[in-house]
């Protein structure tokens, strides 16, 4: 398993101190090897029907026409998809286009661990997309993201020249644009291989290769979560009650409608009096996430009692809470509850790592049979896969 030092970044004083603030630049922080190179990024492009726009080439901005690099075929069922032409490509490159592969997490286990490792310490749901490119021309131009983004430089180096800010926050559906950035930048900074950056959404910023060198970076896009999040959850929570899923007095007279309203307010002041809401919320959310759900093939039906078995969690924010009675784990949308003793077993699928039914039985005192069924559970829920994975 490949090791990096992505949590050391994120973590500390971070949170406090610069999350959703301002940005941070750590220079030499994580080591690269292993987390993906040239060959693998060839590799999924020559084993993958990558189709538009998850593979995408864009120069200045707009992405380029895919008559430029692809051509469509048409299968004996007649599907049509898009077949990546290398000589095209390589003249596209050359020319100072670059690469966009959306989602590559999901596609290439060593930067999926990599996204967890960001999830598990940031609590939030995480997307990385990877960047290539040969020249000094910028992909996109000047722009802001709509999402804190997490930076690590794979390969080359990467020239990243950042502005200020001219809408603290803005979101993906905004009802204002922010269209011109500031005439000054507040940084220019140079990524290097193991290098890593921190950029908050809405602080505008420009990203170039040096020319005639390559560069390849991966960048991890947090999901928000702002009151509109909050309000909204907190709604969900509030349809058990018979006023809350009432239709409302449209059609009704003023002082009905004010009645229905010094009601509906009192409801929602009840939720938002609680001054643990937002962790309620964190929790909640956690036990939502999916993660990046692996079936675990060949295993259809009941899982062999096989103790070189490995297991592990298809999401990196599991909830695992204990009482003297019972231990909870709220995983990819469903909550299991097992006897106290099996906290020894899940705490280090909760923690990330990925473990043998022999060593999980083994830390918990318990024979492999009551793991295997343990775990049964798990895989039933989508909340864990098992195989003979690295």
């Amino acid at each position: 398993m490949t090791k990096t030092s992505i949590a050391a970044c994120l973590g500390g004083g971070f949170p406090a101190q610069a999350l959703h603030r301002e940005y941070r630049h750590f220079p030499a922080a994580v080591d690269v090897s292993g987390l993906m190179t040239w060959d693998d990024l060839g590799s999924l492009l020559a084993t993958h029907r990558l189709e538009p726009p998850r593979l995408r080439l864009h120069r200045g901005g707009p992405p380029l026409h895919l008559a430029d690099y692809t051509e469509p075929v048409t299968t004996r069922r007649h599907t049509v998809w898009r077949r990546l032409l290398p000589a095209e490509l390589h003249a596209r490159l050359a020319d100072g286009a670059s690469l966009v592969l959306d989602s590559v997490d999901e596609m290439h286990r060593p930067l999926g661990r990599l996204a967890e490792d960001i999830e598990r310490v940031l609590r939030t749901r995480v997307q990385a997309n990877l960047y290539a490119s040969w020249t000094g021309t910028e992909g996109f131009g000047v722009h802001w993201d709509d999402h804190d983004t997490v930076v690590v430089q794979l390969d080359g180096s990467k020239h990243w020249t950042l502005y200020g800010t001219t809408r603290p926050y803005p979101v993906h559906s905004d009802i204002e644009a922010s269209t011109e950035p500031p005439g000054e930048p507040v940084a220019d900074i140079v990524l290097q291989a193991g290098d890593v950056l921190y950029v908050p959404r809405g602080i505008w910023h420009a990203v170039s290769a040096d020319q005639g060198t390559r560069s390849l970076h991966v960048t991890c896009g947090l999901q928000t979560h702002t009151a509109s999040d909050l309000i909204r959850w907190v709604s969900e929570q509030l349809l058990a009650h018979e006023m809350w899923r009432r239709d409302l007095p449209r059609l009704a007279a003023p002082a009905e409608q004010a009645e229905a309203l010094h009601d509906l307010r009192k409801l929602l002041a009840e939720q938002l009096d609680d001054p643990r809401l937002i962790a309620r919320y964190t929790t909640a959310m956690d036990g939502r996430d999916l993660g990046r759900m692996v079936p675990a093939l060949p295993h259809v039906g009941v899982l062999p009692a096989d103790p070189c078995l490995r297991v592990r969690l298809t999401t990196a924010r599991a909830v695992l809470a204990s009482t003297d009675d019972a231990v909870t784990l709220a995983a990819a949308g469903s909550t299991y509850e097992f006897d106290p003793a099996a906290e020894a077993v899940l705490q280090p699928l909760v923690d990330g790592e990925t473990v043998t039914l022999a060593d999980l039985a083994l830390g918990a005192g318990l024979d492999v049979e009551s793991v295997t069924g343990l775990v049964q559970e798990l895989v039933n829920g989508q909340a864990a896969t098992v195989g003979r994975m690295p």
